[in-house]
């Protein structure tokens, strides 16, 4: 076909544009940064407690400070994200967070550390509540999961870089100019952000109309930002709500207990030096990256198979839990360091599979200015049982570290009875019940 046919028969086909996975793709590089902060602190830590005269003790103290302050800040951003927007909400976050990393560098004692850790842990938490909510802006129900796993496999890919890119900033530069250094890179990602984020696909002028359509395509990916904003107490009279709560309460204590301790663990259970750290504690944070691709394909190709969101999140969720228990009693076995990263990598591929589908119920259950809210509350819970693992590390690790790892163990089955009694079917909630 040639000439004025071809032209035309050209001009019926839909240009596709592709700015949601920009964006997405933007919201990942972002969660590398904030992972790559966060850890800087579990890297550094045996250095740094030898200089100003730390212990162990100190170490769950600095952890409990940032999950508290971590806390509060996913509740404040969730609510501040629905009120001021995704564009703004993220570049407060990252400003303040990047701020408060740098501030590490001047820092002398427990008092100070516990100042800027608490900055850190109020700033960081914007991260997860905004991803949220921009994944119910830009996404259908076949693809949120998908785009949840890649802003999750960011974090992984923070957690993977940063042990050996720490380890080196280290060497070269001392542990205070490492974190002067890890501090601006927030404010270099600010400038394409706030380029090219828009609330909503209805607003970008790089969307196509084919690509709004497909955003639009069904009512589950239909995120209005005009919906009428939901109180928390309206959002807590949902027995999902609940049972989303309850899941990161009990699941979340397990990535925590290896972003905060998987350092300290390879140097106490193997003799490890920093640069020994830097060399292994990379590793499990793979299977994460893994799990969060994973998780997210798998969720989104059973709804192309025609399963409802209900059973692929519920399906998804449950597989990650049984990968989890038993890489976690592995982990307790393993007696040489690669055997213990591996089985820990293991626990994470698990752990993402099930936790990227449980991040998506917020867009999932909601719509518009709820959402944000409502994934803020969830960080609460998960920040709720961190808390209580993180003091009881100190306590059960005395001699080794099973006992901890047998105790976050018997957490996965009773998020399963949390997940399948407790939730209830997943459906719109604010159009189905009003």
């Amino acid at each position: 076909m040639n000439g004025p046919s071809a032209v035309a028969t050209l001009r019926k086909v839909p240009v596709r544009s592709a700015v949601r996975w920009l964006i997405v793709g933007l919201i990942a590089v972002a969660t590398v940064i904030n992972y790559i902060d966060r850890n800087a602190l579990a890297v550094m830590w045996p250095e740094i407690a030898k200089e100003v005269g730390a212990t162990k003790d100190d170490y769950a103290l600095l952890v409990t400070v940032f999950m508290l302050f971590y806390a509060a800040g996913q509740f404040l951003f969730g609510r501040l994200f629905d009120m001021i927007g995704t564009r703004l909400g993220f570049a407060l976050s990252i400003s303040v967070w990047s701020i408060s990393i740098a501030l590490h560098s001047v820092t002398h004692s427990m008092l100070s550390f516990s100042v800027v850790r608490a900055m850190l842990g109020i700033s960081e938490a914007g991260a997860w509540p905004g991803a949220v909510k921009a994944n119910a802006e830009w996404f259908p129900a076949r693809e949120r999961a998908l785009a949840q796993g890649i802003f999750n496999a960011g974090a992984s890919i923070g957690a993977i870089v940063s042990a050996p890119a720490i380890a080196g900033l280290y060497l070269w530069l001392g542990w205070r100019g490492t974190f002067v250094l890890v501090g601006a890179l927030g404010f270099l990602w600010l400038l394409p952000w706030l380029f090219v984020y828009r609330a909503g696909p209805d607003k970008h002028p790089w969307v196509s109309d084919a690509e709004r359509r497909l955003i639009m395509e069904d009512q589950a990916g239909q995120q209005r930002a005009d919906a009428p904003k939901v109180s928390v107490r309206s959002l807590l009279a949902h027995r999902q709500s609940w049972g989303m709560l309850a899941c990161r309460f009990l699941l979340d204590p397990i990535w925590w207990l290896f972003v905060s301790w998987l350092p300290i663990y390879l140097a106490e259970t193997f003799g490890f030096d920093i640069k020994q750290i830097g060399l292994f504690a990379w590793v499990p944070f793979v299977g994460a990256m893994l799990g969060s691709l994973s998780g997210g394909w798998l969720s989104g190709r059973l709804i192309h198979a025609g399963h409802g969101v209900d059973r692929a999140r519920k399906l998804s969720i449950s597989l990650g839990c049984v990968i989890m228990a038993p890489a976690l009693l592995g982990a307790v076995l393993a007696n040489q360091p690669l055997l213990a990263v591996l089985a820990i990598a293991a626990v994470l591929f698990g752990f993402q599979i099930a936790i990227g589908n449980i991040q998506t119920l917020p867009g999932d259950l909601f719509d518009g200015r709820s959402v944000g809210t409502l994934a803020g509350l969830g960080g609460l819970a998960a920040v709720a049982g961190t808390l209580i693992t993180t003091w009881l590390v100190p306590v059960l690790t005395r001699h080794s570290y099973a006992p901890i790892f047998i105790l976050v163990a018997a957490l996965v089955p009773l998020s399963l009875v949390a997940l399948w009694w407790w939730t209830g079917p997943i459906h719109k909630l604010d159009r189905n019940d009003g």
